[in-house]
């Protein structure tokens, strides 16, 4: 199987019972193509929803500037929104060395992701703070154009210069943006979450009904493990600056790294499951090893809720 054609299912917790994506005219009100509707402009409002015909007629009618927008009818299909996490660690390991390149892996995932959404019919965002600014770089998820310019510009961009705390940015920048993002959208967070998030912004964003999803990006040799070199003499980069240092551990350095590292994993990933989220937990940049981990992240949903995969 190519890398075109491969695709997982996008498994909702709130799927409507018997019915696909895109197929329900909602009793929602929001993003859609049928009009449910006017109403008087609100701030917040986006511009593009404003029917300025009849904004016209009734301003003319008051003797006032008077702006009404159109309501649509939600479509039950998906929005999906990839947020990278660009810390320089991120952009580790150069493809040549034999260890986990973390943006190959980011890379193939967020096309694995978009080539998902497409599939699903749904539409797709994207998040990051790769330039390392106040402001991310935002596209909300509204145009068929963004499957392409996601793969093939966003994801493909080779700055790593967000700050340490850049994944809990993008998720209070979420929050904000939520009038764009309804109930059911799936926010794919890409990180090796080595760098810790926020309490206070997880609490926040659990309390909205979106489906998280951490993709977690970690090599199996030295974040998931520890090679024993104690008493060797072994070369490391520092991330930030880009150079080499030298690194000698004795066995004992060693062995303990080895055993903080495995218990990192485990509670990042069981913290995860605490918060009711189903984490995907990627260490390979084989496309064949990436697909399979989504599709056992959609297995385990539909064994959920009591649907198999044929």
């Amino acid at each position: 199987m190519s890398g075109s054609e491969l695709t997982f299912p996008l498994v909702t917790r709130r799927r409507l019972v018997g019915l696909a994506f895109g197929s329900l005219q909602s009793a929602r009100r929001h993003t859609g193509s049928d009009v449910a509707g006017s109403r008087p402009y609100r701030p917040g409002d986006d511009m593009r929803t404003i029917d300025w015909n009849a904004s016209a007629k009734l301003s003319a009618a008051r003797s006032s500037d008077e702006f009404l927008v159109r309501e649509h009818y939600a479509e039950e299909a998906p929005r999906v929104v990839i947020v990278c996490d660009r810390r320089p660690e991120m952009e580790l390991f150069p493809a040549e060395l034999p260890w986990l390149s973390k943006p190959a892996v980011m890379r193939e995932a967020g096309r694995l992701i978009a080539d998902s959404a497409q599939r699903a019919r749904g539409l797709l965002g994207y998040l990051d703070y790769a330039e390392g600014g106040a402001e991310p770089f935002w596209r909300a998820p509204h145009s068929q154009q963004d499957f392409w310019r996601t793969k093939e510009s966003h994801l493909q961009h080779d700055a790593f210069r967000a700050g340490a705390d850049n994944v809990t940015l993008a998720i209070h920048h979420l929050i904000d943006a939520r009038r764009a993002l309804p109930a059911g959208t799936f926010v794919f967070l890409l990180s090796d979450f080595i760098e810790p998030l926020d309490d206070e912004a997880w609490a926040e964003v659990l309390e909205i009904p979106w489906d998280l999803v951490p993709v977690v990006i970690h090599d199996p040799v030295w974040e998931q493990s520890f090679p024993p070199v104690g008493s060797v003499v072994v070369p490391v980069l520092e991330p930030a600056s880009g150079k080499l240092k030298l690194l000698r551990l004795s066995r004992r350095e060693a062995a303990e790294r080895r055993r903080l590292n495995e218990e990192r994993i485990e509670f990042l990933l069981g913290r995860f499951t605490a918060f009711g989220l189903e984490p995907v937990l990627l260490s390979s940049t084989d496309p064949d090893e990436i697909f399979r981990a989504f599709l056992a992240w959609a297995e385990q949903r539909m064994y959920g809720v009591g649907v198999r995969l044929s």
